[in-house]
């Protein structure tokens, strides 16, 4: 293994330490605040249950993320698992903006998080696990080399 990759792994790494801060902290706001942050009035006991749970979802979600982070050239199925619930979130996201418009800015933001930079990350784990020689492929059965 030359510098390069180690270096390019700590890269990966730290960038993917910064994207953990957005499922973090928007996780640990939802669950704290519930959904009356989001619409500044009062909103009803079923709504705000229900942002609360899906807050700790995605809070969840931001801590199997960094889990990922140490050995990550080794973590790609987790990895693609993980980028697989935010991607299909993300698209669950484009519905509502088919059908109500755009949102405000913050989720514009996630949008761009979840239908971009995940699936980038992705990729960029996958050549980096080549790279180190642990790519892997899963099957039914476990993983095999890939």
């Amino acid at each position: 293994m030359t510098a390069r990759p180690a270096t390019e792994k700590r890269l990966l790494q730290i960038v993917v330490a910064i994207a953990c801060l957005v499922p973090l902290s928007a996780g640990a706001t939802g669950i704290w605040r519930g959904a009356e942050w989001m619409q500044h009035g009062a909103v009803s006991a079923d709504l705000d249950s229900h942002f609360r749970y899906m807050s700790g979802i995605f809070l969840g979600v931001g801590f199997a993320f960094v889990s990922c982070i140490p050995r990550i050239e080794t973590k790609g199925p987790r990895l693609r698992m993980l980028a697989g619930f935010v991607v299909l979130g993300g698209l669950s996201r484009l519905f509502s903006l088919a059908q109500l418009g755009w949102p405000g800015i913050g989720h514009q933001f996630g949008l761009a998080m979840e239908l971009g930079v995940t699936p980038l990350l992705v990729l960029w784990q996958a050549g980096l696990a080549k790279r180190y020689g642990t790519s892997t492929v899963s099957t039914a059965s476990g993983s095999i080399p890939g």
